[in-house]
């Protein structure tokens, strides 16, 4: 079996990828996620650094963060993706497990930038319908928040809500119950991959570049 790391959104997806991993037997060795240098937070996500460290203490494996610049130029993304992957590639780690489900571009793209340094990737839940992967998550004891929102698709109230039974029902028509077309995006902080769960308080939230995202810090009990 090869060796493996995880791209590590912080989020539902890239969790539950991480546990369909473990569950088919690859040897997943770190996490990977990129943090915006100028936020110190997860990109995209907006995810506070402390609260992606105490993630990835929560599943016990090593963090590797690949820092990018705000803004983003694809140019530049690629470039530090290839620098934090090519000395992966050289320690024998062969393949780099997904979260996405159904989005053939983005597979595509992923596939053929790691083929370039030699590396393959790999799609635990590709392909399954998504509300009925919604509910195995939930069943599996997944705990969820949404950090971040489309304002255009999705209520602004929505922001911060629990990942849960009722946020689905409550989803507009239209609006995938993953989240996978980028309506919404979601913290993390317990599942089946996790060793223990990540205590998340929430404060305000700011609207920014056409999205709403939630500012969650860790709680006072958080695990030592």
């Amino acid at each position: 079996m090869s060796r493996a790391i995880l791209s590590w959104s912080s989020g539902k997806d890239s969790a539950f990828a991480l546990d369909v991993a473990w569950q088919a037997g690859i040897e997943v060795v770190a996490l990977l996620t990129t943090v915006t240098e100028r936020y110190a937070r997860v990109s995209i996500y907006g995810v506070r650094r402390e609260v992606l460290v105490a993630q990835a203490d929560a599943v016990g494996l090593p963090l590797i963060e690949v820092p990018l610049p705000s803004p983003c130029p694809n140019e530049a993304y690629e470039a530090r993706m290839k620098a934090s992957l090519a000395p992966l590639r050289a320690q024998g780690i062969e393949e780099v497990v997904f979260g996405d489900i159904f989005l053939s571009d983005v597979r595509a793209y992923r596939e053929e930038r790691l083929a370039a340094i030699g590396m393959r990737a790999h799609f635990t839940i590709w392909g399954r319908e998504t509300r009925a992967l919604a509910d195995d998550m939930l069943r599996a004891g997944t705990v969820a928040q949404v950090v971040t929102l489309d304002p255009v698709r999705l209520p602004r109230e929505m922001i911060g809500a629990p990942y849960d039974a009722s946020f689905l029902a409550a989803l507009p028509d239209g609006v995938d119950p993953c989240g996978e077309n980028g309506e919404f995006h979601t913290v993390v902080s317990d599942g089946p991959a996790f060793a223990h769960p990540v205590s998340l308080t929430m404060g305000g939230s700011i609207e920014q570049d056409g999205f709403i995202y939630a500012d969650f810090g860790l709680g006072v009990d958080q695990h030592a």
